[in-house]
């Protein structure tokens, strides 16, 4: 086929420049290719894996936390873990966490309980799952009376969604500790970040109220 003048010297233009530059563009378009592609099997893999800790999870939480023996809890506990080992990249492992903790909790193992709790608040990728379990750890060290550590537990809280169950704590750490002024004002603090429909609105009232 023939060209003209200006198309050969454009032709030749272009062989210059693929001479050129050719080698880096087909593997800069590979390098490209490869990376769309692995993102894409990655993606896949997430979505699997993300299927997978669902229904594990679901299977989970079919227990009524609230009616757990020790062989229930075990059983709970091992399956918890395989999800916090085998899909720690998912929301689900710290859920379970979480689940596992409140079992064990009913089943009077409060160290195995509080050591999901402490995995959940550290590994859970969710950050709501962490500040729950944080306030659960805390209502752990009030139950044993390690009053101090629990402040220090809620102290450390900085989301404002959970100001009013962290003040409420508070207030009741406050109060043990025979301290009622300092009582008062995480009463009155906690109130302002409460559902006032809310039962924890209605008991933190009248804790307050109780102090005059």
């Amino acid at each position: 086929m023939a060209y003209d003048l200006e198309e050969q010297e454009q032709l030749d233009e272009f062989k210059a420049w693929w001479n050129t530059y050719g080698r880096w563009v087909t593997r800069t378009l590979i390098a490209a290719l490869i990376a769309y592609a692995g993102w894409q099997g990655y993606q896949t893999y997430m979505n699997n894996k993300a299927t997978d800790a669902s229904t594990a999870y679901q299977t989970l939480v079919s227990t009524n936390v609230l009616d757990v023996d020790a062989k229930k809890a075990a059983q709970i506990l091992k399956d918890a873990e395989v999800l916090e080992t085998n899909y720690s990249m998912t929301p689900y492992a710290g859920r379970a966490a979480l689940f596992a903790a409140r079992a064990l909790h009913s089943a009077k193992q409060t160290e195995a309980a509080e050591k999901q709790l402490r995995w959940a608040a550290t590994q859970a990728k969710e950050p709501a799952i962490q500040h729950i379990a944080a306030i659960e750890i805390a209502g752990l060290q009030i139950e044993r009376n390690a009053l101090d550590d629990a402040k220090k537990t809620l102290l450390a809280l900085d989301d404002k969604g959970f100001d009013g169950l962290k003040n409420t704590l508070l207030g009741d750490i406050y109060l043990a500790q025979k301290d009622d002024k300092a009582a008062r004002a995480a009463y009155q603090k906690a109130l302002l970040g409460l559902d006032p429909e809310g039962k924890l609105f209605y008991l933190t009232q009248q804790k307050l109220d109780a102090l005059g």
